[in-house]
């Protein structure tokens, strides 16, 4: 199922939690709302906001995912 913005919805089962955040983080990376956003929190809530997405990233992806989706770039255990 693919969901539109308005469609969003939080805690009413698993995959509809899943779709949502799939479009919410869509939507948090579009470079003008990324450059307006950024302008506009404190160092505190931008320390929080990267302390606390990179400890998800830790905890669900491997090093070579993390690498390769992630940074866009081939993981250092990448054999030619």
């Amino acid at each position: 199922m693919d969901i539109d913005p308005h469609q969003m919805c939080f805690g009413l089962n698993l995959e509809l939690d899943r779709e949502s955040l799939n479009m919410f983080l869509q939507l948090m990376g579009r470079p003008e709302f990324a450059a307006t956003l950024s302008t506009r929190l404190s160092s505190t809530e931008i320390q929080e906001m990267v302390d606390y997405f990179t400890g998800i990233l830790k905890k669900n992806l491997s090093e070579d995912e993390y690498h390769e989706l992630f940074l866009l770039e081939q993981s250092p255990h990448h054999h030619k």
